[in-house]
């Protein structure tokens, strides 16, 4: 594990594979670096030096803000790129995904964009989360109510039925997602309260990949879609049989990244 320090003095922890060009890859909700260290070891026997980090507050990352902003994690990123050698890829997951694009459009030495099911809300194939819903869960958060926290975020941001939450509080899994409960205020600030697409997607001029699984809920394949539309020469793949959890199966996504960062593959 190394450690690069941002701006407002926060240890942003990381952990490099391989060697090559750089590819940092970012975790969404309830994702450390360890959910990521599969898609790394993956990507670094392609030929990249790959970069899985733990999102500021998380795992070994502390975090000095005072509020949730996301530009405290745009930052985070830049450190981690110039820690990097100065450029780098970005793979952003779910809200990683939207964390990704915002560092691009902030100005970051981005090299190419890879984005996996980005949470927008996209004409209307969901509802925007009800009003209030940041504050609930953010509230709960302070108060290290990390069980409430997870299961709200779960049912009225993703729109996970009540029974699938009720049959994950069971699973072995809820322990480390309410072990990073805390963090969710970042996922939502990141991502705003409307789940907005952003206007300025097409302002971006870097080669650029969205992706989705066939099996997916249908609104984040058509927030893909919408992504690879707004971006000029963006390109969507589809991939069979996944879905939001791609990332505990790297090997269906690894080589679709591999891919699109060749050279002259785009």
């Amino acid at each position: 594990m190394d450690i690069t320090i941002s701006a407002d003095g926060s240890r942003i922890a990381y952990e490099p594979v391989g060697s090559g060009p750089a590819v940092i890859l970012i975790g969404g909700a309830f994702n450390d670096r360890a959910a990521l260290a599969g898609l790394a070891h993956a990507l670094a026997a392609g030929g990249h030096r790959a970069i899985a980090y733990d999102r500021r507050g998380r795992g070994d990352s502390t975090d000095n803000a005072v509020r949730f902003d996301p530009a405290r994690e745009i930052e985070d990123l830049a450190a981690l790129i110039e820690a990097a050698g100065g450029r780098a890829s970005l793979f952003g997951h779910s809200s990683g995904g939207v964390l990704a694009i915002a560092a691009a459009l902030h100005g970051l030495p981005v090299t190419t964009l890879m984005v996996s099911e980005p949470p927008y809300a996209v004409d209307g194939a969901r509802p925007i989360p009800p009003r209030g819903v940041s504050a609930r869960i953010e509230a709960l958060a302070a108060k290290d109510d990390r069980d409430g926290a997870a299961a709200l975020f779960l049912q009225e941001q993703a729109l996970i039925p009540a029974e699938a939450v009720s049959r994950m509080r069971d699973s072995p899994i809820w322990a480390a997602m309410t072990a990073l409960a805390h963090s969710l205020p970042y996922d939502l600030a990141v991502c705003g309260p409307d789940l907005a697409l952003s206007d300025d997607l097409h302002d971006i001029g870097i080669p650029t990949l969205a992706v989705s699984g066939d099996r997916t809920q249908p609104w984040l394949t058509v927030a893909a879609k919408a992504v690879a539309t707004a971006v000029p020469g963006a390109r969507h793949i589809s991939i069979p049989g996944e879905d939001h959890g791609i990332l505990r199966r790297p090997e269906n996504l690894a080589p679709i990244l591999t891919d699109f960062l060749r050279p002259n593959a785009h």
